[in-house]
């Protein structure tokens, strides 16, 4: 399953392709064709040169076989000057495959990133000016409507991060609940350490109680059993020891343990600098929330950004 900051945006287009004109309508206001089908579409254009030539995701609007738009999906980490001509490439070859309107939207992590990726590409051609339509969770409205995290869980999960401590963060949270709560199991673990991840502890918190108010009690499996895992290692060195201070050496030693085997098992690379902050540390709540990181960091230093 996707963990990555760049694949997950992706893997909740994929999952849902209403997201992209809703995005597209609840953010920039644009006329998007409403109570249409949504359809997601190859990402690869192999008739065109060269082959190697693939966006991230495209969504179709209306009948797939004569669409009323068609939206590029990219997902960028950070600005990139190859991209300003990558991506007219992709909108004239999704225009000349399917015949109609299309757009270019760009899924970033934050204002600076979506601020560097909006930069107008000037084609040379006079007029000819391409502004890349791009967003971060920081432009999505508050999900205070239950029905509307039901229906669209993406854009509830996106959002709630930045309103999870706002004015109406109960009744975001409320959502984000029913939100997760509608979709399948996988799923569901793989937003919950999503969002959870970008949460305050104090915001975790009350998601937490919130959920248990509802009756909902889940966390991810693989963060769950790997905890598990150090917390049994770390319990049993502390009986070796046979004093309190064993124990809770060797608790935070499991912690530890878990923490690296959570980043082995993703196949990221752990450097001595990050292997000596880590093993150094004493503090259960902080190696926790490490723990909580490693499922979806990109590599081992964003474990303390």
């Amino acid at each position: 399953m996707p963990t990555n900051k760049h694949e997950l945006p992706l893997e909740m287009v994929r999952n849902r392709p209403q997201l992209v004109p809703e995005l597209l309508r609840s953010v920039f206001g644009l006329d998007v064709p409403d109570l249409v089908s949504t359809t997601l579409t190859s990402e690869s254009y192999a008739d065109v040169n060269p082959a190697e030539l693939r966006c991230d995701a495209t969504v179709l609007l209306g009948d797939p076989k004569r669409p009323r738009l068609g939206v590029v999906v990219e997902s960028q980490l950070r600005p990139r000057d190859q991209k300003s001509y990558s991506w007219p490439a992709y909108l004239a070859s999704l225009r000349q495959r399917r015949k109609c309107p299309v757009m270019l939207l760009v899924l970033c992590p934050d204002k600076g990133t979506a601020r560097g990726c909006a930069a107008p590409i000037d084609m040379g051609h006079p007029g000819w000016v391409l502004n890349p339509l791009t967003v971060h969770p920081g432009m999505l409205p508050p999900i205070v409507d239950p029905g509307q995290a039901r229906l669209l869980p993406e854009l509830a999960v996106l959002a709630a991060p930045v309103h999870a401590e706002g004015p109406e963060a109960k009744a975001v949270l409320d959502s984000l609940t029913d939100a997760l709560h509608s979709v399948a199991g996988d799923t569901r673990k793989l937003y919950y350490d999503y969002v959870t991840s970008r949460f305050s502890d104090a915001a975790r918190k009350l998601l937490e109680e919130t959920m248990s108010v509802k009756g909902y009690e889940w966390e991810s499996d693989f963060a769950k059993s790997h905890r598990a895992e150090g917390r049994e290692e770390g319990r049993a060195e502390g009986r070796e020891e046979g004093h309190a201070e064993g124990r809770e050496e060797g608790h935070a030693e499991g912690e530890v343990r878990a923490l690296l085997l959570v980043l082995q098992s993703r196949g990221i690379a752990v450097s001595d600098e990050v292997r000596g902050r880590v093993e150094g540390c004493t503090d259960l709540d902080q190696i926790e929330r490490w723990i909580r990181r490693a499922s979806t960091v990109d590599t081992a230093a964003d474990l303390f950004a």
